[in-house]
């Protein structure tokens, strides 16, 4: 889990983000991104229930993305908060597959740079 100075929370940060940000899709979820002007980088992740109607799905596939951005923490740039959104059929996919199209997305974004 990312610690909690990494985590948007707020529903004021959510909404925020929602109206300023720019945004990248795929065929697995949402990416939306915008400067924060603070020394680190928040992430917030929203899984509704079209993705699935069982909380305990909802939460794997948080959890599974949780952790392909925390594969990837330290090489996004710092000072921006990105938000993944779910769409239905990432239920479907194994963790290395949402992995890797988390950090296609970042490297299609320029949030981070190729190695």
């Amino acid at each position: 889990m990312l610690p909690r100075e990494n985590r948007i929370k707020k529903k004021k940060d959510f909404e925020v983000i929602f109206k300023k940000s720019k945004s990248f899709k795929n065929n697995l979820f949402i990416l939306r991104f915008l400067e924060n002007n603070l020394p680190q980088n928040r992430f917030g992740f929203v899984v509704s229930q079209k993705v699935s109607k069982r909380a305990v799905i909802r939460n794997k596939v948080r959890r599974r993305l949780n952790e392909a951005i925390r594969a990837n923490e330290g090489k996004i740039k710092k000072g921006i908060d990105v938000l993944l959104i779910a769409l239905p059929g990432i239920e479907k996919k194994n963790f290395s597959e949402i992995k890797e199209a988390v950090s296609l997305s970042l490297l299609k974004t320029k949030l981070i740079t190729p190695n």
